[in-house]
């Protein structure tokens, strides 16, 4: 990113939070339960627990039928609810100076399995299968198809990290003068392939996650999609700054030490010109996992101090993996909402006892929990990725250039 306000104008979700802000809002700072269900034929010889989307999503448009899946039938449940903002953008600027840029880590992986096992089953494909649902460009061809978009459209699959890269790639397009404004953001669909995936490394809990606690095992795997206009002309939310690192440490572990994510929160701070003491909140990446958790908690009191408020918002959504740089950013979008009321913080649910070999930091643990009424806030989102790959995303508002350090 180069000097230049970007907003991010329009929100959709969906995801176990609910559909659409207001249910979101409402699980997020309010009362409404999130939906993590015990969920059978995920696991093969247990129920696990997973941040499930709980109503059906409409099928696709039938002129996009050939791109019918469950993930793409997610991002359109998130995409309609701004689907007028889209539209008006279209006839402001053009649909040739409109890009799509999609993080995911699943696509349609699920329909592709299911497929492959009628296969071998009876010796041949169904009618239904189309390889293409398994492309990770899926979803953003998908999108662009939709609206007969023009601009640069392309996913990006880096775990899960890749939808908060999505917002760096993203005014990528906007400050090189490709694109005038960018639909970003993520999706990703439960799957089988994953939550097994995940359960081999050993990283699936037995319950709830538990992010922070001495009692931690592990994550609970979700699904979701959250898609915003990015545009340098409108909004009230501000895409103040990216940082992004790839630590290599590890194919599946991060650095012990968190110098990757270190130096993507630190590289955030520098692209939004903002000094530590400027960031009023931050959601952590908060797997649950033993190794994460410990890593992230000393970055961040290496970089931000052991009192900036955090929470890790797992518990309420899942791990949407390759959405979920883009749901939690969205519950940075929803907070500064209300900013001038007090910015409602999410909550860090879990058991309450501290591992001592993590650094003390300060989780907000009670409900209802707000800042101070404020005219001019930054927030900060984290998404770590297996191999290193490190986003740290800032949203703002009020702020000036002028302003910054």
């Amino acid at each position: 990113m180069t000097p230049g306000s970007l907003y991010l104008s329009a929100l959709g979700i969906v995801s176990a939070l609910g559909s659409g802000i207001d249910e979101s809002r409402t699980t997020l700072f309010g009362d409404r339960p999130a939906d993590m269900i015990a969920r059978d034929g995920f696991l093969p010889d247990r129920t696990t627990i997973l941040g499930t989307v709980t109503h059906d999503p409409e099928p696709v448009p039938d002129h996009l039928a050939r791109h019918d899946t469950r993930n793409n039938r997610l991002l359109w449940a998130a995409t309609r609810q701004i689907e007028t903002n889209i539209t008006n953008l279209i006839a402001d600027i053009g649909r040739n100076r409109i890009g799509v840029i999609i993080g995911t880590s699943t696509s349609g992986i699920e329909e592709g399995t299911s497929d492959y096992e009628a296969a071998l089953d009876g010796g041949a494909f169904p009618e239904t299968f189309v390889y293409s649902h398994q492309e990770i460009g899926s979803p953003a061809d998908f999108l662009r198809d939709a609206f007969d978009l023009g601009g640069p459209s392309y996913a990006i699959s880096t775990a899960c990290s890749s939808s908060a890269k999505a917002f760096a790639a993203g005014a990528r397009l906007i400050n090189t003068g490709l694109c005038d404004a960018v639909l970003v953001g993520g999706v990703d669909s439960l799957c089988r392939l994953t939550v097994r995936g995940f359960d081999a490394l050993q990283s699936v809990s037995n319950g709830l996650c538990n992010p922070m606690s001495l009692n931690r095992d592990g994550i609970n795997i979700g699904e979701g999609a959250a898609l915003f206009i990015l545009r340098r002309d409108a909004g009230d939310i501000e895409l103040l700054g990216v940082g992004e690192s790839s630590d290599a440490h590890h194919p599946n572990a991060p650095h012990p030490d968190g110098r990757g994510a270190a130096m993507a929160m630190q590289n955030a701070l520098s692209n939004a010109k903002l000094k530590p003491s400027d960031i009023a909140y931050i959601n952590l990446h908060g797997t649950a996992t033993p190794l994460n958790d410990g890593m992230e908690a000393r970055a961040v009191c290496d970089v931000l101090g052991a009192n900036v408020p955090a929470s890790s918002t797992k518990p309420m959504t899942g791990h949407t993996l390759g959405a979920a740089g883009a749901i939690e950013a969205a519950m940075l979008w929803l907070s500064l909402c209300d900013a001038a009321n007090g910015a409602p913080l999410p909550r860090h649910i879990w058991d309450g006892a501290s591992d001592p070999e993590i650094p003390d930091i300060n989780l907000v643990t009670e409900p209802g929990t707000r800042l101070p009424p404020s005219d001019r806030l930054a927030m900060m989102s984290n998404s770590f990725a297996f191999g290193g790959s490190n986003v740290s995303v800032i949203l703002g508002r009020g702020w000036n250039r002028g302003d910054r350090a």
